[in-house]
């Protein structure tokens, strides 16, 4: 609460308090009181005006600097009517039956957004399981009836299933706590797995693999971590040259165990590298080589966030990309929650 302000709102009772004051000095200077004695007087009602005042201000000033407080400290500001105490002075009193009305209209306002939210959200889970079964029962017709056209269906429901993936971890990604498990997981084991998994999409891109040193321990959720893998190669793929090259491999530090899964494809530009984690981005080789929704690797930096797991990317354009996912060797990180 600003000095001037107060005041300002105060101008009315000054005013009539120096009438006040003004006027006893007249009546006694009528009855020919001594002046030291008027002079005493109206001094000391000034004194207690300011005296009065002075605490009233400070009063308020201390109440809503507390509010203030409370506020800037808060994360979802409509708890604020939870943190503040009753003010015992008319404007803080109205100022607090305010807020407590607001507070409750906000807080039904977000458990109603909560409740929709979730009904969405279990509503997209329940239609991408369903759209699963008539993927799976094309792929099975067009798998028993090869020819040039059901290969082309197939790549196609390759890409489709993709995209269902993503929607799906992002329509969880909101609500990951109770979704994921971490537990100890053998690298080289998880790879060749998704590589044997993927293997028919891999070698019709005509991508040759490499794997090195890759027989560590790390700690992450299994599904997860295939996805953000799957998501990392995908955009490889995407991205590709002639003679599409993968290499997966370890590097080991004091602290961190680093899978680096390796590219030779078209590069990211500079400008673009530092973005290429945020929601949404696309960048320069998603405008001008395919159509990119900038959710896939955005999903990869939510779910390793969320892991304690970190991820980076270097790149050079024309060259090739490294993706970098950097796991704790201390599992305590894990379990401290």
């Amino acid at each position: 609460m600003r000095l001037s302000y107060f005041l300002k709102d105060k101008i009315f009772f000054l005013s009539i308090q120096f009438f006040i004051i003004f006027f006893i000095w007249i009546i006694l200077s009528i009855f020919n009181v001594d002046y030291k004695l008027i002079f005493l007087i109206c001094s000391f009602l000034i004194i207690l005006n300011i005296i009065s005042i002075t605490i009233e201000y400070l009063k308020k000033q201390f109440y809503f600097k507390e509010v203030y407080k409370n506020l800037e400290n808060l994360d979802k500001k409509y708890y604020i009517y939870n943190l503040i105490e009753e003010p015992n002075f008319e404007e803080g009193y109205a100022f607090y039956n305010i807020i407590k009305k607001m507070s409750k209209v906000m807080n039904d306002e977000v458990a109603n957004y909560k409740i929709a939210n979730e009904d969405y959200r279990q509503y997209i889970e329940t239609w991408i399981h369903e759209i699963k079964l008539p993927i799976t029962c094309i792929s099975l017709i067009c798998e028993n009836n090869k020819n040039n056209i059901n290969k082309s269906i197939l790549d196609e429901l390759d890409r489709i299933k993709n995209f269902i993936e993503v929607a799906l971890y992002y329509a969880r990604s909101t609500n990951l706590e109770n979704d994921y498990t971490i537990r100890s997981i053998n690298l080289n084991e998880l790879i060749k797995n998704y590589i044997k998994n993927h293997s028919k999409q891999l070698i019709d891109c005509k991508c040759s693999i490499s794997l090195e040193n890759l027989d560590y321990i790390v700690y992450s959720d299994t599904k997860w971590l295939e996805f953000i893998i799957g998501q990392i190669v995908s955009n490889s793929i995407k991205y590709k040259k002639n003679n599409s090259k993968l290499k997966f491999f370890v590097e080991e530090t004091e602290k961190n165990l680093i899978l680096n899964i390796e590219d030779n494809g078209i590069g990211i530009p500079k400008k673009d590298i530092q973005r290429i984690f945020e929601k949404g981005f696309t960048g320069e080789n998603g405008r001008k080589y395919t159509k990119a929704t900038g959710i896939g690797l955005y999903l990869c930096k939510i779910l390793c966030d969320k892991m304690y797991l970190n991820i980076d990317a270097i790149s050079n354009k024309n060259i090739g990309t490294t993706i970098k996912i950097i796991f704790p060797k201390d599992k305590s990180i894990f379990f401290s929650d």
